[in-house]
């Protein structure tokens, strides 16, 4: 059975993901003046200096542009993007995957694997012409117009030969040897009729296809090209990419390499381009970066003045950073850690990869760095004290050495703690599984895998003492946490034991034995309830007060990887290797929401301020953020039926999902109906009316206000009146029907008229008889203060009314009293009719013992409230003087 409906949490956008394998393209706008970069992030094309993002439905193979349009394709249809926003024109007729585009005026050329070349018609979307390819004896991997060359492209192979056509008569123009070697790239250089061809034995050929000579050749060692671009700010240089992610310079006036740019990406050159007139190149790589260098120091040589980089390898673990809800600390298995901003990418930051020695890391580099520590697979972080030392700690898979990391300063901190009696040597089976930092930032609790758990001091770095005699537990440890008072530490261990240990002292306090091994646990530390997770795949809730399990949930069908709670402590969110994510909701102890996605989430993570749930998965190197839908929308919270079918869910895009209205399209089920709430929760409570002070407080002092706001001269009728529509008098404003506003009036006076009862006096003798009073009290809340004071007065006899309805009023302001409902209007209604009518009521028997009967009960009611006063007053006395 499936929800109808959304859930709770809906996709909003994922961050860290900025390049990809599909080299990035450049393009000038002239009405803006502005070159623009667009880089295809898997089914979305990012275009730097516009904020704007561009969704396909699958991931992007090949990516162009020209000075209107971004094309882009994905599998064998290609889309063509407007103003940076929208899909303007799509192309289908290709059979295979499309690997090269090319804009060509008003038209543009794709080819796909199986060797077909196709060229559109931009506008309107027709095949122009197409051109089939032998793969034996020319497959093309190359494509290139030459700047000039009208209606000419020129095309390399995979056999090494190279072809001239032209498009407009479909003829062969030319047919180039070529060297023997697989063609990669081809690249117009600034002269007229020279291109520059890369080959896979990394050689580079500067031809003239002109006159089909060759000016110079380049030999790089790195293997293939991947990408060539040239510098036209006047220098004569040329870059070249590598599949290793070198970059070579060549100075084409000495044709000798002028230098080395290593490890510009940690995978190959996807695309380079430098930009026209500028001493700028830009690169992009699959090691999801997205990098500006600059040329401007000597030796020719680049730095990087801009860059835009996430994780090169999928994040294993991710934790929100701060109470503001708007950094993300990730940890991956490139070995960094970082922050991600959900505000923008430009507070994104990197605090770098784990090193024994940083000295010796920086001098062999990357590709050769034997000094880099292990990937990180758990860290605690706190904002106390980050700014005068650091304030993350973290283990590394298979390492007992845990490393700290400073945030301000972004990078790894000054401290390495290791046990002291592995100081000199390094043991092969122990290592860090859990870490902890206490909420004040002073210290840091270490869990080995051997059982032993430590405590050291965050500022200084001290060992500060140890859990236990020797060990904690028998097996490893699985997980600990410090309460929020630094009173207790909660220690999980393999062998299935969880143990309460005093903080300051060290003593056992407590241990409990578990049904099954735990395999992690989370404490939350305001509500102080503590989330276990085992290996037979369920979840369990412990209150560290009472230490008993309080709930228990099963339903996973794979090993569960995270969990997290609610700002408020209500819902536990677990993670699954079944592909799940399930909320539970605590106070119920039932399952909430349950989706599917695509890849195993490995960890989670929930806002402090409840609106995110940001979730890293499987060989995915994105953060995804869904949008808590309770926080602006309607969403059931009522428990799942037994046998609910969860619904796979589309992992979120790099685009906000804003303009979606997604609770527009709902129909509100049965069970999404609002709650009403009653007029009066309880029998015994005494219950106000919703009514405004204005409607009440004043009612004794009206002839003092009639006093003061008495107009000094009687008002002018203005001389052209505007027009207005005209409005029956009242608090709630009503036009006047059509046939009241044209009806003729009489100049004969109705004598009826004036004797006429009040509705008011009418309802009141009707409730006299049934003993009913809500009618004639729903009218008379439905009044002002004048029109309540102007039917209190027509109550006497004088006023037109008579004993029997006075009876019934103050029988009304029994009844309001009996019920303790309206207690304030009761309160008002009676001083009012008091003052008005003192004289009457105390020549009247039958009114007299009606009032001595509601003394009585006004009595009895301000003796209960005054009771109930007291003893609140007494309890916030005591709580205020009280010593805690």
């Amino acid at each position: 059975m499936a929800r109808e409906g959304a859930g709770l949490f809906a996709a909003f956008r994922v961050l860290g993901r900025f390049s990809g394998h599909v080299p990035h393209v450049l393009r000038y706008h002239g009405r803006h003046r502005e070159f623009y970069l667009a880089a295809a992030v898997g089914r979305s094309v990012h275009t730097y200096s516009v904020s704007t993002r561009n969704t396909l439905p699958q991931d992007i193979t090949c990516l162009a542009a020209d000075r209107m349009l971004i094309f882009a394709s994905y599998d064998n249809i290609l889309h063509a993007f407007a103003r940076n926003k929208e899909v303007v024109h799509a192309y289908e007729g290709h059979k295979a995957r499309i690997h090269l585009l090319q804009p060509f005026g008003d038209h543009v050329i794709s080819v796909d694997v199986d060797n077909v070349l196709i060229v559109w018609n931009i506008q309107s979307e027709e095949e122009y012409l197409q051109i089939d390819f032998d793969k034996a004896t020319f497959a093309v991997s190359a494509l290139l117009h030459p700047s000039t060359y009208l209606n000419k492209i020129l095309l390399g192979s995979e056999q090494g030969t190279l072809q001239l056509w032209n498009i407009r008569s479909n003829k062969l123009l030319y047919l180039f040897p070529g060297w023997g070697l697989a063609v990669t790239t081809l690249e117009q250089a600034p002269a007229v009729d020279v291109v520059a061809v890369g080959l896979v034995s990394g050689q580079i050929i500067v031809h003239n296809i002109k006159f089909d000579e060759t000016l110079m050749k380049f030999q790089q060692d790195w293997g293939p090209i991947t990408a060539i671009s040239f510098r036209t700010d006047g220098h004569p240089v040329m870059a070249a990419g590598s599949p290793v992610g070198h970059i070579a310079l060549w100075d084409l006036e000495e044709k000798k390499l002028m230098c080395q740019m290593p490890d510009a990406h940690s995978t190959a050159i996807a695309g380079m381009s430098f930009v026209p007139g500028e001493p700028l190149l830009i690169t992009n790589g699959a090691d999801n970066a997205l990098r500006v260098w600059i040329f401007d120091g000597p030796g020719g040589t680049g730095r990087v003045l801009r860059s835009r980089m996430g994780h090169s390898a999928p994040p294993t673990k991710i934790r929100y950073h701060g109470q503001n809800g708007e950094q993300i600390l990730s940890a991956g298995q490139d070995g960094t850690l970082q922050s991600f901003s959900t505000v923008h990418e430009k507070f994104n930051k990197s605090l770098g990869r784990g090193s024994i020695n940083k000295k010796k890391s920086k001098k062999k580099g990357l590709k050769l760095d034997t000094m880099a520590l292990p990937p990180i697979t758990a860290f605690a972080s706190e904002v106390a004290h980050q700014s005068d030392w650091d304030g993350i700690i973290a283990c590394h898979q298979g390492y007992i050495t845990c490393t700290t990391w400073n945030y301000q300063k972004t990078s790894m901190g000054a401290h390495k703690l290791r046990p002291e009696e592995f100081s000199k040597h390094k043991p092969i089976d122990i290592y860090a599984t859990a870490v902890d930092i206490t909420s004040c930032g002073n210290f840091a609790v270490i869990g080995m895998s051997a059982g032993q758990v430590d405590v050291y001091n965050m500022q200084s770095g001290i060992h500060r003492g140890r859990y236990g005699p020797e060990k904690a537990h028998e097996g490893a440890i699985r997980g600990v946490a410090v309460d929020g008072l630094n009173q207790l530490v909660i220690t999980a261990g393999s062998e299935g034991l969880i143990k309460f240990w005093k903080f300051k002292t060290k003593d056992l306090v407590y241990s409990t034995e578990l049904s099954s091994s735990p395999s992690g646990i989370l404490l939350h530390r305001d509500s102080g309830i503590l989330g276990i997770a085992f290996d037979d795949f369920t979840v369990s809730v412990l209150d560290i007060e009472t230490r008993k399990i309080v709930r228990t949930f099963s339903g996973h069908q794979g090993r569960i990887n995270d969990m997290t709670f609610s700002p408020d402590g209500r819902w536990l969110i677990t993670s699954s290797m079944d592909c799940s994510i399930k909320t539970w909701d605590l106070p119920s102890g039932c399952l909430i929401d349950c989706f599917l996605v695509d890849s195993a989430a490995v960890s989670l993570t929930m806002s402090p301020t409840g609106d995110f749930l940001a979730s890293a998965h499987v060989d995915d190197l994105g953060i995804y953020l869904w949008s808590n839908r309770s926080l602006y929308s309607l969403v059931s919270l009522r428990p799942l039926p037994t046998d609910y079918e969860p619904s796979l869910v589309t992992l979120p895009s790099t685009c906000p999902l804003q303009d979606v209205d997604v609770s527009g399209n709902e129909e509100p089920c049965d069970e999404m109906i609002e709650c009403v709430s009653p007029e009066q929760l309880g029998e015994q409570l005494v219950t106000l009316s919703l009514l405004p002070e204005s409607r009440w407080k004043n009612l004794l002092n009206l002839d003092i206000i009639k006093k003061k706001n008495k107009p000094r001269e009687p008002p002018k009728v203005p001389k052209s009146a505007p027009f207005f529509i005209p409005t029956v008098p009242g608090l709630i404003p009503r036009y006047v029907p059509l046939e009241e506003e044209y009806d003729t009036q009489s100049k004969v006076v109705n004598l009826g008229v004036l004797a006429q009862k009040s509705d008011f006096c009418i309802r009141l003798e009707e409730a006299l008889s049934t003993n009913k009073y809500k009618a004639p009290l729903d009218l008379l809340k439905s009044l002002g203060p004048s029109n309540i004071e102007i039917e209190l007065r027509g109550l006497a006899p004088e006023g037109g009314g008579s004993m029997e309805v006075m009876l019934g009023f103050l029988r009304m302001i029994g009844m309001m009293l009996n019920k303790k409902y309206n207690f304030e209007l009761a309160q008002a209604y009676l001083a009012l009719f008091l003052k008005l009518h003192l004289k009457i009521l105390s020549s009247e028997p039958k009114l007299l013992e009606e009032l001595s009967k509601l003394s009585m009960q006004l009595e009895e009611t301000w003796i209960h409230l005054q009771a109930l006063f007291n003893q609140s007053l007494c309890v916030l006395t005591y709580m205020k003087s009280a010593l805690l």
